[in-house]
């Protein structure tokens, strides 16, 4: 428990079984392992020419629905 107190190991081992989640729903769907990160670069790009939107925040991930269906989530703030 201890050792848990100074090297986080809990909260290593769910990203690392967050992002086996993400590379085998990738693998599954036949997606570049990149794919989250071009897309998200690509909504940045669109994004940038509307000062409406806070672009820095676009947030863009493969998560799991609660029937377990992957699902693309993508998060585009508007300026407050």
């Amino acid at each position: 428990m201890i050792w848990d107190l100074f090297f986080n190991r809990g909260k290593s081992k769910d990203e690392a079984k967050r992002r086996l989640t993400l590379v085998l729903s990738y693998e599954r769907k036949g997606l570049p392992p990149n794919f989250v990160d071009r897309l998200k670069d690509d909504l940045i790009s669109v994004f940038s020419k509307y000062p409406q939107f806070e672009v820095n925040k676009i947030e863009v991930d493969i998560r799991k629905d609660k029937d377990d269906f992957d699902e693309l989530w993508i998060s585009i703030p508007f300026k407050q």
